[in-house]
């Protein structure tokens, strides 16, 4: 993800909230595999995110037009070509 997010950072925003997790384990974590600079992360205390968008288990994806209209959400690891074409589609959705 950290290299589609250094790839289309002009265009789409990427956002990694964590839940049930030690803040410093999760900085940790983030720091390690978000090296780009690109994702913006945090810890949804609260699990306000997840609740939110009915999100009941992590990894999940989910992609937001600029409109906030969940365009598509799927559960689990996704390669990268798919998320690439994913991308591509919401992009041309003008999302």
């Amino acid at each position: 993800m950290d290299k589609l997010a250094a790839e289309y950072s002009d265009r789409v925003d990427f956002v990694a909230p964590a839940w049930k997790a030690d803040f410093a384990a999760t900085k940790a974590r983030a720091d390690e595999i978000f090296q780009s600079g690109q994702v913006m992360w945090g810890l949804d205390v609260d699990e306000e995110i997840f609740e939110l968008y009915r999100v009941p288990y992590q990894p999940v994806t989910i992609l937001i037009a600029s409109d906030h209209t969940v365009v598509e959400t799927w559960p689990g690891l996704r390669g990268e070509s798919e998320i690439r074409a994913a991308i591509e589609d919401l992009i041309e959705l003008g999302g």
